[in-house]
């Protein structure tokens, strides 16, 4: 069949569906389908999205009947999953986001005769999230003191709490602190100059300026490391991610003590978060550590069960999700360790139950997130055991200093593992790996940010994180 006579079969097709199916799965699941070809009655049709597959296959009986009012017949279709397609898809949201934030910039310009040259700059250089604000933060007596001294910061920077170190265990709210820290500031002071980084891109940032300055000859160019320093010293406001991931990196710890100087000696503000108080930072020169604490230090705790539960609810109301108490409670019960966690659960069961159209309830959700009273007890071995056979290496490659690509690969991933699926200590899972407290910390933030930019590492770890618990 021509192209064109494909098209127009399926734009029929597309018509009665219209008609027949909720507007959710004709909307998300149904529409971005192309046709593809249509030959010995079978009708072939790519999508981009992993679920579509299995949402349509319940959907088949209403489809069957489209294409037969249609053709005049019965017709056989078949649905099939095409990477270059997914890839289109992935490469639309990225510009539909990229709309969203001009979108956003254009309300703020509205909303503020100032320039907003600042904002502009701070989003396309430093990713700041826009969902990261104090007005969604959800404050408990875990994160009460900490909220309040972000909010203090925020309102006058650079006078008092200078510099603020946030510090406390992963998925807590730190970074959320630290974006509505540089939100709140560019909303009421629009004309001061915001920075926001993870330590992992000061550090990069350092390394190639060094680099860069170095020509073929090996002389040195110190152009690069001063627009570097420019970078970073010619602005009001320097929130910092992940100080901890510097520590041991005498160079980096150099530039940032001098970057500090300069900073504070001038009044301007400087923000830190860090998984752990900068006294328990081992490998820190004195002089930089006196400098973290030499402000106000603020810790966030892991949240108790009434504000896990408040954080839910939060959730189902900003995503208009009926979710009743008695689930509330026990998800809160269940994810108790961070935030994070939390908050994927919600999304995973308020996702299966959209699209399989279910009523959300306690069984319901004890199914989707194959809880388990008598779930067997992960450990580390075992998470290492489970890694070296996914990706067909040894578990004493693992544990070795085998740097080969492959095995480093592993070996970082089974690092991320322990740490997200066991309660053991830094320093006791740096020993079942031979492997010092940074190289452990190092490995698990490296997997931890590369899972949000990989969609491939993403699936590894799903998988393996299922393999372990089953």
């Amino acid at each position: 069949m021509e192209d064109e006579l494909i098209k127009q079969t399926w734009d029929s097709v597309l018509t009665i569906l219209k008609g027949t199916l909720l507007a959710t799965t004709y909307e998300t699941w149904v529409l971005p389908l192309v046709p593809h070809s249509y030959e010995d009655n079978c009708f072939v049709l790519l999508t981009g999205q992993n679920l579509a597959i299995q949402i349509l296959e319940k959907n088949r009986k209403e489809i069957s009947k489209a294409f037969t009012q249609v053709c005049s017949k019965d017709v056989y279709f078949k649905v099939i999953y095409d990477e270059n397609l997914h890839k289109q898809i992935e490469k639309d949201k990225q510009k539909a986001r990229k709309e969203e934030e001009k979108e956003f910039i254009k309300k703020l310009e509205n909303r503020i005769e100032s320039r907003y040259d600042n904002l502009k700059q701070m989003q396309s250089s430093c990713n700041l999230n826009l969902k990261y604000k104090f007005d969604n933060f959800v404050v408990g007596s875990n994160n009460k003191f900490a909220y309040a001294v972000a909010k203090a910061v925020a309102n006058d920077p650079g006078k008092q709490y200078n510099p603020l170190f946030i510090y406390g265990g992963s998925g807590l709210g730190k970074t959320h602190l630290l974006q509505a820290i540089g939100h709140d500031i560019l909303f009421s002071k629009p004309k001061l100059k915001v920075k926001y980084i993870k330590a992992e891109e000061f550090i990069n940032d350092m390394v190639n300026s060094i680099a860069k300055g170095i020509d073929k000859t090996g002389k040195k160019d110190n152009k690069k490391m001063n627009e570097f320093r420019d970078k970073y010293r010619n602005v009001d406001v320097l929130l910092v991610d992940d100080i901890q991931l510097i520590e041991g990196k005498a160079r980096t710890e150099e530039e940032m003590f001098n970057t500090f100087e300069s900073l504070h000696n001038s009044g301007r503000q400087i923000v830190f978060t860090s998984d752990r108080s900068p006294d328990k930072f081992e490998n820190t020169p004195e002089r930089l550590k006196t400098r973290f604490q030499m402000g106000l230090l603020a810790d966030i705790q892991v949240p108790d069960i009434e504000t896990r539960m408040a954080i839910l609810k939060k959730l189902s109301e900003d995503n208009n999700i009926k979710m009743p108490n008695e689930v509330i409670e026990f998800l809160a019960g269940v994810y108790n360790k961070n935030i994070r966690e939390l908050e994927g659960a919600f999304n995973t069961v308020s996702a299966y139950t959209s699209i399989n159209e279910i009523p959300v309830s306690v069984e319901v959700v004890k199914k989707i997130i194959k809880y388990n009273d008598k779930r067997k007890t992960v450990t580390i071995d075992g998470i290492i055991d489970i890694v070296a056979g996914y990706y067909n290496i040894s578990v004493e490659d693992i544990k070795s200093t085998n740097r080969a690509a492959k095995t480093a690969y592993a070996r970082q991933i089974a690092i991320y593992l322990a740490k997200e699926m066991t309660t053991e200590s830094l320093p006791y899972i740096g020993e079942c790996f031979n492997r010092k407290h940074p190289t452990i910390i190092y490995s698990h933030e490296k997997v931890k940010t590369d899972i949000q930019k990989d969609i491939h590492l993403s699936q590894e770890i799903k998988e393996l994180t299922d393999i372990i618990n089953d």
